[in-house]
């Protein structure tokens, strides 16, 4: 199974990028997953706030193929402990999806375009965090969620 993340604008602090990274490093033993940046909007103070979400609506259908099990992470969306994410995507797995796409939206949320494409929303908390800490996150908890999978020491309970 192949996962893409997908982020609208870039990781800035060094702290952050670092963390990424380690975590990035250590899922290659699990999975194949790809970090793709949409890069944030120029000149937004004359858009609304729809138009920036329709704006970047295209920017990241167009980075989905039909074949993709699209989730967005969202305030709205479900919750999970580690260890149903961790049953979540064993279960995308064993049904045979061959692509999970993780979006993490811009500043106002997601276009309703890309709500009606998506096939899940999860929410990693009810409160709210940066964008650019939503990113370290949560590719922590996708190498912990593989880790629980194949049963290795890294969670413990």
């Amino acid at each position: 199974m192949r996962v893409t993340f997908i982020t609208v604008g870039k990781t800035e602090d060094a702290y952050l990028k670092e963390g990424i990274e380690k975590y990035v490093k250590r899922l290659k033993h699990y999975t194949k997953l790809e970090l793709a940046d949409i890069p944030e909007l120029k000149n937004t103070k004359a858009l609304t706030e729809e138009q920036q979400k329709s704006k970047e609506a295209e920017l990241i259908l167009k980075k989905i193929t039909p074949q993709d099990h699209l989730i967005l992470l969202d305030e709205a969306g479900q919750e999970f402990t580690s260890v149903q994410f961790a049953n979540y995507l064993n279960k995308r797995a064993i049904s045979s999806v061959a692509s999970l796409v993780f979006v993490v939206g811009g500043p106002y949320g997601f276009d309703q375009s890309v709500y009606q494409r998506a096939n899940d929303k999860l929410s990693l908390s009810r409160m709210t965090f940066s964008h650019q800490m939503v990113r370290l996150f949560f590719v922590e908890q996708l190498y912990r969620a593989f880790t629980i999978i194949k049963g290795e020491p890294y969670h413990h309970q």
